[in-house]
């Protein structure tokens, strides 16, 4: 079985969907403040199925508001930039791959476990006086190189799923072994393509590895709120495996046992609503 090298991938990634262009400026400014916010509101709002989608999560509980914001620049004022844009590019991102393509592989079940991460990373930030929308960002894209490797090459995709089942073993280990590529690998070439930050990529390509030096800390909490939704297993995985957890990274949030109990609580009431918005 031949196996596919990095640059196949990267090859590839001209052929898949391309994020609408005003999400591709919000994902390159994340780390600049000096962003004329006027002129993104503005470009946002031509797209009207993404501000709608926008819109509906910034009304949801999870962000508090006493008052119903009905355009984009309203979001940015009650909201903040850093928020609004994490909403925009959830529901870009969200509704850009094409589904069904690859037997054995549920676009849903895949969803359903990155909002949840993305959800559990942020109320994980926000114990950490971290950054939340960071943390949210990259919990839903930290998993980005399946749907990378899932849309490129579905047919060999559908092989390592299978693999998995057979072995028993988790998805990385299956991936390397029939594709040669793995999904990180995958989501970091995404990542440069796509011009996400590099915190945003150190936070998908070392969220299983959170303890490699100058991983940084967003990895951290990605890898743990990772290991928290698997074994809540909010995303209803049939194969779901509770992947081993980094003792040094666990402990490195420095969390009670009270207080994980209640980012559980959070993260499972969150997840719906956040879920029904980005996935309806």
């Amino acid at each position: 079985m031949n196996h596919l090298n990095l640059d196949d991938v990267v090859g590839k990634l001209h052929d898949l969907p391309s994020l609408p262009e005003v999400v591709m400026e919000l994902l390159t400014c994340i780390d600049q403040e000096d962003v004329d916010i006027t002129v993104l509101a503005k470009k946002v709002s031509h797209d009207q199925a993404l501000t709608a989608k926008t819109l509906r999560l910034a009304n949801s509980s999870t962000y508090g508001l006493q008052i119903k914001v009905a355009t984009i620049q309203q979001a940015i004022t009650f909201l903040g930039f850093q928020t609004t844009r994490k909403l925009i590019t959830a529901a870009a991102v969200t509704g850009c791959f094409p589904e069904g393509q690859c037997a054995g592989f549920s676009d849903k079940t895949f969803w359903r476990h990155s909002i949840a991460t993305a959800v559990c990373a942020r109320v994980l930030a926000r114990h950490m006086r971290f950054n939340q929308d960071y943390a949210f960002t990259a919990g839903l894209l930290h998993d980005i190189g399946r749907l990378v490797l899932v849309s490129t090459y579905p047919a060999r995709y559908a092989e390592a799923i299978a693999w998995r089942a057979a072995h028993d073993c988790d998805m990385l280990e299956a991936e390397r072994a029939v594709l040669g590529v793995d999904h990180v690998a995958a989501g970091v070439a995404l990542a440069a393509h796509w011009n996400f930050s590099d915190t945003m990529g150190l936070g998908i390509a070392w969220h299983h590895e959170p303890t490699h030096p100058g991983a940084g800390f967003l990895a951290t909490i990605i890898h743990v709120a990772n290991a928290i939704v698997h074994a809540l297993d909010i995303a209803h995985d049939d194969d779901e495996l509770v992947p081993a957890v980094s003792a040094v990274a666990w402990n490195a949030l420095g969390l009670d046992e009270d207080t994980y109990l209640q980012v559980f609580r959070e993260t499972e009431l969150q997840f719906d609503e956040i879920s029904t918005v980005l996935m309806g």
